[in-house]
């Protein structure tokens, strides 16, 4: 559609959805089944400044080149940029903050680059599932809905995700690495999605009425660096 490739698919569903996903702005459009060829093509005709405006969005976000997992590099925890140092000693391996400028990884002696970033998931993992018990204390009351289950995965084009069914849901283990509010939103988000599943007008209602702020941390988010990823859809 004007030089932009359009995924387009056509689901048993009441409204149309839009989707433009990083690192390279792939874009996917969900549909109707009662809607037209022509219908569709107006449709994604009518978004293609939107649609625009995103692509140059992600254009213009900061990448991380490939981690290499060795001394020097640079990793991010909360938001905040340290320096990789790598001890290599006969003991179960660590991950501690050094200084406040050091990411320290303990390993045993010629560990891969598989194993280090195994030990580092799992411990960015466990900062993030310390943190959710204490923000959903905080937000079920002012949301109005309790979470009956949450976990924690790498998704590669979202940065969380629910089921509002099993009123489940699941965040993105990479938020780890961007700023505290980040994941506070989009905890928030997934919580208002149990509630509104769809990113109407009511939606934004019900965000504005919680999070009155959340444009901000969403905004916050967009700009933090995009990690490396071998990205195959």
């Amino acid at each position: 559609m004007r030089g932009i490739p359009v995924e387009i698919v056509r689901k048993n569903i009441r409204n149309l959805h839009l989707g433009v996903y990083p690192p390279n702005g792939r874009v996917r459009f969900a549909f109707p089944l009662h809607l037209n060829d022509e219908a569709v093509r107006l449709a994604v005709i009518s978004r293609l400044a939107w649609i625009h405006r995103q692509q140059e969005s992600f254009e213009r976000q900061d990448r991380q080149s490939e981690r290499e997992m060795v001394n020097g590099e640079s990793h991010y925890i909360a938001g905040r940029r340290y320096r990789l140092a790598v001890v290599e000693a006969d003991t179960p391996p660590a991950v501690r903050i050094r200084n406040n400028t050091t990411l320290e990884l303990q390993v045993r002696p010629s560990s891969s680059r598989g194993f280090r970033e195994v030990v580092l998931a799992r411990w960015y993992r466990a900062r993030i599932r310390s943190q959710v018990p204490e923000l959903l204390a905080k937000w079920e009351p002012v949301a109005g809905v309790t979470v009956a289950e949450w976990g924690i995965k790498r998704m590669k084009t979202r940065w969380g995700t629910c089921n509002a069914n099993a009123r489940r849901i699941w965040l993105n283990l990479e938020l780890a690495k961007k700023p505290p509010s980040c994941l506070e939103y989009i905890l928030v988000h997934e919580m208002i999605h149990l509630r509104e599943r769809h990113h109407n007008e009511r939606f934004r209602q019900l965000m504005d009425s919680v999070m009155p702020q959340w444009r901000v941390w969403r905004d916050v988010l967009n700009r933090a660096p995009l990690a490396h990823e071998d990205w195959n859809y």
